[in-house]
């Protein structure tokens, strides 16, 4: 029942900007920390931005501090990555994630494609 969907991804050049959202439903959202993590191709799945139930806390991974940011809006089920100054690097499939603890499960969007290219 848990279903979490990204939308916002694209094409874009070397500098732009692009704002990623994530839809979340069946489960109550304000209770739980929300995450981005991406996968380039030939590499590992790395986490990208985690953010708390409540927005209070956020932390980001070295290679996107000072150009990304992760916000929430509890109100509409949706977690925010605002990425600024891309670059080439961060070409990957973009993809939403929470940890229900109750359950020991991870739930997962199906991922949105982010192209840096100029």
């Amino acid at each position: 029942q848990v279903q979490l969907v990204e939308s916002g991804g694209g094409l874009v050049q070397p500098g732009g900007s692009l704002r990623l959202s994530c839809a979340a439903s069946g489960f109550t959202f304000s209770n739980y920390a929300m995450r981005w993590y991406r996968q380039a191709p030939g590499k590992e799945r790395e986490l990208v931005a985690v953010i708390s139930n409540v927005g209070g806390s956020t932390n980001y991974a070295d290679s996107v501090k000072g150009r990304f940011t992760i916000s929430r809006d509890n109100a509409k089920n949706t977690v925010y990555l605002q990425m600024n100054s891309l670059k080439p690097e961060d070409t990957a499939v973009y993809y939403c994630n929470t940890f229900q603890s109750v359950t020991m499960t991870n739930y997962w969007g199906q991922g949105t494609q982010v192209t840096v290219s100029s």
